[in-house]
């Protein structure tokens, strides 16, 4: 009985994301309303109708939205572990760099690293003494609920619009469960492409199906734009770029909002495509071994921003939306498609 509720919960979860993810998404291209009904009940996005050119290439080779929204059980109970976000830092801590945690709010409490109750003067004092800051929601992704909190000159700034120390604190009790943490500071070869956000990689290790070995399956360099400040997410219009997970070097970069391909970056004219991204092979070994070290989860989307001195895992997740990387081909009769098959999320 406990198993027949489990799995018609899930299942009214799954027709309620239908409806407010696929069905109501907000979408950047125009197209017939009945084009839209038929990708919508197969489980697309209209953005996906034109990002993946289904008018010349069909849709038959490729991972629809609600794949996606289906594969975030893969990781069964373990998935937790990802979805709350001080969960996950805290347990990846003890294996590799994360960002120190300053201020978490739960509820209606606040509360400093020390345990302590976050007071307003502790709080505003923890924000002068760093300088800058990250404001994440604990569960959102899709950089939803992010900003950049910065003290300036004497003056307090979320993301870059100034606040007096009452407006701050009305915003951060305001804001349901969020944690404040360290800013850090990325490579130089980011910084020379665009500054104004934390560029991070979107590497994916999973635990390939025949060998039942954990792999690096794919891996993207995800690039900020005035537009999507202070986040770089692609969800969000920021540039995608392939990662050759040989040599670490950048392809040219698209994004999900238009068709547009960026060889430079549109705001700073920086080279993106040929970049190549230093230590890479270090870079990809060191998370492969961080990946082993948790064989309960078979699927993981590693967030990790690449500095002068190694690299910081920013977060973890349990699934990755398919668009960046299906805008590299489709991956349905692909290795990801094959393990969505194995894992039951698809059935063909």
């Amino acid at each position: 009985m406990k198993e027949f509720v489990k799995n018609l919960l899930e299942k009214l979860k799954l027709i309620y994301i239908w409806f407010t993810k696929i069905l109501f998404a907000k979408d950047h291209f125009k197209v017939a309303p009945w084009t839209k009904l038929w990708l919508n009940l197969h489980g697309y996005l209209v953005d996906q109708y034109m990002i993946y050119d289904f008018k010349h290439r069909g849709s038959k080779e490729y991972l629809a939205e609600f794949d996606w929204y289906r594969s975030r059980n893969i990781n069964g109970d373990y998935s937790f572990i990802l979805n709350n976000k001080i969960v996950c830092a805290d347990m990846l801590k003890q294996y590799t760099n994360v960002p120190k945690t300053y201020v978490t709010k739960v509820g209606k409490v606040m509360v400093m690293s020390d345990n302590t109750i976050a007071t307003d003067e502790k709080i505003l004092e923890c924000i002068r003494e760093n300088a800058i800051a990250i404001m994440k929601p604990i569960n959102f992704g899709k950089g939803n609920g992010v900003n950049l909190i910065t003290y300036e000159n004497r003056k307090f700034f979320v993301n870059k619009q100034e606040k007096t120390d009452k407006e701050l604190l009305d915003f951060l009790k305001s804001s349901k469960n969020w944690f404040l943490s360290e800013y850090i500071c990325q490579g130089e070869y980011l910084n020379r492409i665009y500054y104004r956000t934390a560029n991070t990689i979107r590497l994916i290790t999973l635990r390939d199906p025949d060998t039942q070995e954990f792999k690096v399956f794919f891996a993207v360099q995800r690039i900020g734009t005035d537009k999507t400040f202070p986040v770089d997410n692609g969800s969000r219009g920021g540039l995608v770029s392939c990662i050759d997970l040989e040599t670490g070097a950048l392809s040219e970069a698209k994004t999900l909002h238009n068709l547009d391909v960026y060889d430079v970056h549109p705001n700073t004219g920086a080279q993106i495509k040929g970049a190549v991204i230093p230590n890479w092979l270090q870079i990809k070994n060191d998370v492969l071994a961080l990946a082993n070290k948790f064989p309960y989860l078979s699927f993981v989307a590693w967030d990790i921003l690449v500095t002068n001195n190694g690299f910081y895992v920013i977060e973890a997740n349990t699934s990755s939306g398919v668009n960046i990387i299906q805008l590299w081909g489709g991956q349905r009769n692909g290795e990801l498609g094959r393990f969505y098959k194995a894992h039951n999320v698809i059935k063909k």
